[in-house]
């Protein structure tokens, strides 16, 4: 804010105000009039002069090459400004140099979290770990803090973010969607650990933590996880045991969508999992490690997913048997095989199957929507991904009565009138009608 000196009568010296009134008292009338046509011109040039100040303060453009370079100059300063977003900062590096003697553990580590949690759990009746007789279940995603390289990459990410909130919404369960990097070290593919085991001591009224990646979609919005079938079991992940045990192959499991039990075993495994992720020299070692190890895996820096199945197969005896390797449904199921049959699959089947047939959830790995590069065209991708996009959201939308004029097209048309009984499609197309009865059937 601007401040303004205050100005009155009294703030004139008397010496000036008294010799001023003499001169005008005798000044003739043709000093008094050219004295006003020089009041004019001062207030003409004074006009000017705000024109050029107001020009270059709310950006008043007259079409001259100094105000088109002013506003090269404001874009770039706009550039200038998202660059640093996207940069980590200029803050100072206060870390204590690397230590390759020094092995990466979660501080504090937590002891006795089975028996603590469910002490928790008596005292706070109002945080029960099963509602409506389902474990509580808590979805967790998330995307870097910075805008995306590619500006379009936002959007999608949008969609994707509403695709998820969408299923939670009809399954009743909690999400969580993180942009904050919790550890500096475990960047990355790695980012998830940090949080996945903050949320879960956290929230101890939370029984599985469901991490999906921000590139995956739900294309079945009727199915639901059968978590039943893993009474027993404190991680489900999708893949193939003859792939991981046999193969040794470093796609064998895939760790964009995958469940986690809230106890003790989980911390447990975090602990022996994480340390391969610190970013720098172990990160670039463990990448080493694993590419010489694991079938088909291209040499980079350890990622979490080769890490996961390295330790399931070098420690088979001390974790699997608390592991589902899960295919039955496609809890992963990789897009480019999935997306351009779509059509086929609404004049054949119906959701609620989450397999082939009607995907559960279609994964865009190697896509990279957000960032500058990818492993496919970003045309083929972003087509694709509104496909599963539309093709998800037509099944929220029937409720309403509405879907979308074509699989890649973002307006909506009407499927159906209203009418003055509206309650008798609620019980027709109701998506949650359809999720239970799927569930008694099973």
């Amino acid at each position: 804010m601007t401040q303004k000196r205050s100005t009155t009568a009294n703030s004139t010296l008397p010496t000036a105000a008294a010799a001023a009134a003499a001169r005008s008292r005798a000044a003739p009338r043709g000093r008094q009039l050219s004295k006003t046509v020089n009041n004019i011109k001062i207030t003409i040039i004074c006009g000017f002069v705000t024109i050029l100040v107001l020009r270059g303060t709310i950006g008043l453009n007259l079409g001259t090459p100094a105000a088109d370079a002013e506003k090269q100059n404001h874009e770039e300063e706009a550039k200038r400004i998202i660059a640093e977003i996207r940069s980590d900062g200029a803050e100072p590096d206060d870390e204590p140099p690397w230590n390759e003697n020094v092995t990466y553990v979660f501080d504090p580590r937590v002891r006795d979290w089975d028996s603590r949690r469910a002490d928790w759990l008596r005292r706070n009746q109002g945080f029960p770990n099963v509602v409506n007789g389902k474990p509580r279940m808590l979805m967790v995603s998330g995307s870097p803090p910075n805008p995306c390289d590619n500006p379009i990459g936002d959007h999608y990410l949008l969609k994707s973010v509403k695709n998820k909130i969408d299923y939670c919404r009809i399954h009743g369960i909690e999400i969580v969607y993180n942009m904050a990097h919790l550890d500096r070290d475990l960047s990355g593919y790695w980012a998830k650990l940090p949080l996945i085991r903050r949320l879960m001591l956290s929230h101890p009224e939370i029984e599985w933590i469901w991490w999906i990646d921000s590139d995956a979609l739900f294309t079945d919005m009727v199915f639901e996880i059968p978590v039943k079938k893993y009474e027993g079991f404190n991680l489900v992940i999708h893949g193939y045991p003859d792939l991981l045990f046999e193969k040794h192959s470093w796609i064998a499991l895939n760790t964009g969508s995958m469940l986690f039990r809230n106890c003790q075993w989980t911390l447990d495994f975090f602990d022996v999992w994480a340390p391969m992720g610190p970013k720098g020299p172990t990160r670039d070692e463990a990448g080493r490690v694993l590419t010489a190890f694991l079938s088909g895996r291209p040499a980079f820096e350890a990622d979490d997913q080769s890490a996961l199945i390295y330790l399931l197969i070098t420690q088979k005896d001390k974790w699997m048997e608390k592991v589902f390797v899960e295919n039955s449904y496609y809890l992963h199921g990789f897009w480019t095989g999935l997306v351009d049959k779509y059509e086929q699959m609404v004049e054949k089947y119906h959701p609620g199957l989450g397999d082939e047939r009607w995907p559960f959830v279609t994964h865009f790995v190697g896509c990279k929507p957000c960032g500058s590069y990818g492993d496919y065209p970003v045309e083929k991708c972003l087509k694709s991904m509104e496909r599963a996009f539309n093709f998800a959201d037509n099944q929220v939308l029937k409720l309403y009565g509405f879907r979308h004029r074509g699989l890649v097209s973002p307006n909506i048309k009407r499927t159906r009138n209203e009418t003055t009984t509206p309650l008798e499609f609620v019980n027709q197309f109701d998506i949650r009608r359809m999720s239970h009865e799927t569930e008694l059937k099973s």
